[in-house]
């Protein structure tokens, strides 16, 4: 059974078609990277897909823990916050989106163990501690302000406050863009580990075919809010058919 199913989703802002008619189903540990160039719609397809921005037509169904398939947009705004918080992340373009900056390290990754009902000080904190290692940051700063960090390490601070819940679906708006290359390199590593070791299953909006080669199993290309072309990754990268990503494609490989 897929894990997220998307039917006809359909978004415009006035005359201008964001997201036209566009279905994918995503299955449990697989990940999709969604290309394009800005202005495809991608992002807005991201933000509707999430429970961020209601769609004007089509059904986004989630097959839950507990109640099986459900429509997200007729989920109460409770029970989509609720799944947000617990069963799905979100890791923000900009950290600083993703974190509450005037908290510490440890009380951001500790707030959504909170939403599922922890209560235990030590116990919050060691969880805590646990996921800043396993992102690669030093535990023993577990209690510093994200604002001390630098741009990589609140990245890496924005995924283990979404991991920390163990969710089954992750979101990604450009999760590398705006970092120096050898830190996007070293997040990108962490990235795919992780989706591999826990089994998530990810929509990731990039721009940037490399980070879609490495972390994604399938890829879907955006045009002006349709999809022009999908399938495996490598092997639309390698032979793509469709004239745009063709485009997109050469002009990575040119010189």
């Amino acid at each position: 059974m897929p894990l997220l199913t998307v039917a006809n989703l359909r978004k415009s802002y006035g005359e201008r078609v964001a997201v036209d008619k566009l279905s994918f189903e995503l299955w449990p540990g697989e990940v999709l990277a969604v290309v394009g160039e800005s202005g495809s719609g991608k992002t807005t397809l991201l933000n509707c897909i999430s429970g961020r921005l209601q769609p004007d037509g089509g059904r986004v169904e989630y097959a839950t823990r507990h109640e099986g398939v459900r429509d997200v947009w007729r989920m109460s705004e409770a029970e989509r916050r609720m799944l947000a918080r617990t069963d799905w992340g979100y890791v923000h373009q900009t950290a600083e989106q993703g974190l509450r900056m005037g908290v510490s390290a440890g009380a951001n990754v500790g707030e959504r163990l909170m939403a599922l009902g922890a209560r235990h000080y030590g116990r919050i904190r060691a969880d805590a501690s646990d996921w800043l290692a396993r992102v690669e940051m030093d535990p023993m700063r577990i209690d510093e302000s994200p604002v001390a960090f630098s741009g990589g390490m609140r990245q890496r601070l924005q995924i283990a406050r979404n991991l920390v819940t163990r969710p089954r679906l992750v979101f990604m708006d450009e999760p590398t863009s705006g970092l120096d290359v050898s830190v996007q390199a070293k997040l990108l590593d962490l990235l795919r580990s992780l989706t591999r070791e826990l089994q998530l299953a990810a929509v990731v909006v990039t721009h940037d075919l490399a980070v879609a080669r490495l972390l994604a199993h399938r890829m879907l290309v955006m045009k002006e809010g349709r999809a022009v072309e999908s399938g495996l990754t490598d092997q639309l990268l390698d032979d793509p058919q469709h004239p745009y990503t063709q485009l997109l494609v050469s002009s990575v490989l040119q010189p």
